[in-house]
């Protein structure tokens, strides 16, 4: 199966089936999947005794030995992840087309499905209309369904706290958890480094994912062009062309700032151009990770 364009996606109007798609995307073409199973990890065989569930038979091993051995299974601990959700005026950018808060939205409730089928519990932190919004960690198809119903319910504009909205987060993630961030980072720049630094502090693995747009990235106006700061609303009449070099400067410094803070504060970085079709920048940024997601056993990322 291709890749589905992130227009054809975009354009799903319920947004659990947008996810589900997502996900089935990421695992079909012959891909091998990122994720580990869930709710168990193999410790060790044992003797086949009659009565063992058959579908835990090792049959390599049997092929090996001619004897038939029983995987052994230990119960993990569920994982808390806290999907963290830009959706200020800047991330409404571009007007027309697939916006910034609209490819976020898609990536947050693909991984939320992705962590829910794993056993673990998901939770969503953002701010709308100056407030706050909040689901706690929780496990469950049903729970699923409401948050991705609350993502879907969400009106961007406005400004983004990220100190708030991200210390917040951290503070109501249960044990140690993973907190996955989903921003163009445009707002409060120093501010949300500082608390995404101490979110590490605290014990959790943090995950930085940013969005921007192709016209964001290459700037491709000509001529005298007006444009509009979604979020004051400011106008200013700029010639494109003559300031294209001193933009691309100054994107790529601010992308270069964000990424290696992230490095040097121990938390993870991937940048996310919203041309990319989902379920490729999703496979790309978990196996760069090596990432089961969340894994149990102590650290939520787990080497294979």
């Amino acid at each position: 199966m291709s890749s589905l364009s992130p227009a054809v996606v975009a354009a799903i109007d319920d947004l659990e089936l947008a996810a589900r798609l997502v996900v089935e995307g990421m695992r079909s073409g012959g891909h091998r999947s990122p994720f580990r199973g869930h709710g168990a990890e193999f410790t060790q065989h044992r003797v086949y005794r009659p009565g063992d569930d058959l579908k835990h038979l090792d049959w390599k091993l049997f092929g090996r030995s001619d004897r038939l051995f029983t995987r052994q299974y230990r119960e993990t601990t569920n994982v808390a992840v806290m999907i963290v959700l830009d959706t200020s005026a800047s991330m409404m950018f571009p007007e027309k087309g697939l916006s910034k808060v609209r490819y976020g939205s898609i990536v947050a409730a693909a991984l939320a499905h992705l962590v829910s089928e794993q056993g673990n519990a998901v939770g969503l932190m953002t701010m709308s209309n100056g407030k706050l919004a909040y689901l706690p960690t929780r496990g469950g198809k049903p729970h699923l369904r409401s948050l991705i119903a609350r993502i879907d319910r969400l009106t961007p504009g406005g400004a983004f706290d990220p100190a708030l909205v991200i210390s917040r987060g951290a503070e109501l993630l249960r044990r140690r958890g993973l907190m996955l961030v989903i921003s163009d980072f445009y707002d409060n720049e120093e501010d949300a480094r500082r608390e995404l630094r101490h979110t590490v502090q605290r014990g959790h693995d943090v995950a930085m994912l940013q969005l921007m747009s192709h016209d964001e990235r290459a700037l491709p106006y000509k001529g005298q062009v007006e444009f509009e700061d979604l979020e004051t609303g400011e106008r200013r009449l700029i010639d494109a062309s003559a300031m294209s070099a001193a933009y691309n400067q100054n994107v790529d410094d601010f992308l270069a700032r964000c990424r290696t803070g992230a490095t040097r504060d121990g938390i993870d970085y991937a940048l996310v151009r919203t041309d990319t079709p989902p379920e490729k920048a999703l496979r790309d940024f978990l196996l760069r990770r090596n990432l089961g997601l969340p894994h149990a056993q102590g650290s939520a990322l787990a080497s294979k």
